[in-house]
């Protein structure tokens, strides 16, 4: 009854400026990610209601000499059905697939992948999340494959897709010394489902009044 969410939320994408500009363009040329280490699978990645971090992301990326004009896109959004990893239910679900995949695995005599740290991260934030990915892409994996199923034997499903998934991370260090609060917390939202885009936008910059 609660999963669906259907308001629309405003949300930002870092990038390079071209990047930005040709989504405003022809918003219906979106890329998704598609990397084993995606913090919440593959698709494509907003920051909740957060500039400053979305840029900072894109600043990140400058430095590592991975685009070359830091620049954020505005996204106006909805979650609707959303598999919320701020919500128990869906935590609840997400160690019921791993504890299958992880059986999947151990039959077939493979590994689990391990979320990792990038070599010069001092505060262990588990950058790659090889692990997390591959459960949650297990999980919509599982999803599809019982809904063909039910399509095929019974001509109906009460399973759907998941449209977004959403999480919230910390990481970054203490803001202060002895802060439970770390410098680069936010929440990070994963549209599979593109229809969930209704638009992008240019951040205007906010008006200084006297």
């Amino acid at each position: 009854m609660y999963r669906k969410r259907p308001n629309l939320m405003l949300g930002f994408h870092g990038c390079d400026q071209s990047v930005r500009d040709e989504l405003v363009r022809k918003p219906d040329l979106v890329k998704k990610s598609n990397e084993s280490f995606d913090w919440l699978g593959n698709g494509f990645y907003i920051w909740e209601n957060n500039y400053a971090r979305a840029l900072k992301w894109a600043e990140d990326k400058k430095a590592r000499g991975t685009l070359s004009t830091p620049s954020v896109v505005g996204v106006v959004y909805q979650l609707d059905y959303c598999l919320d990893f701020t919500d128990s239910e869906f935590i609840d679900i997400l160690a019921t697939y791993y504890d299958l995949m992880k059986g999947d695995l151990e039959f077939a005599g493979k590994k689990l992948p391990q979320n990792k740290d990038l070599p010069k991260d001092k505060y262990h934030d588990l950058i790659l999340r090889e692990l997390d990915c591959a459960v949650i892409e297990y999980l919509h994996q599982k999803v599809d494959e019982q809904i063909q199923l039910d399509l095929k034997t019974k001509k109906f499903t009460n399973y759907k897709h998941f449209d977004t998934v959403r999480g919230v991370f910390t990481e970054g260090g203490p803001a202060f010394d002895g802060a439970g609060i770390q410098k680069k917390n936010h929440i990070q939202i994963c549209i599979r489902n593109l229809n969930c885009i209704k638009g992008f936008f240019i951040p205007r910059k906010e008006s200084k009044f006297p």
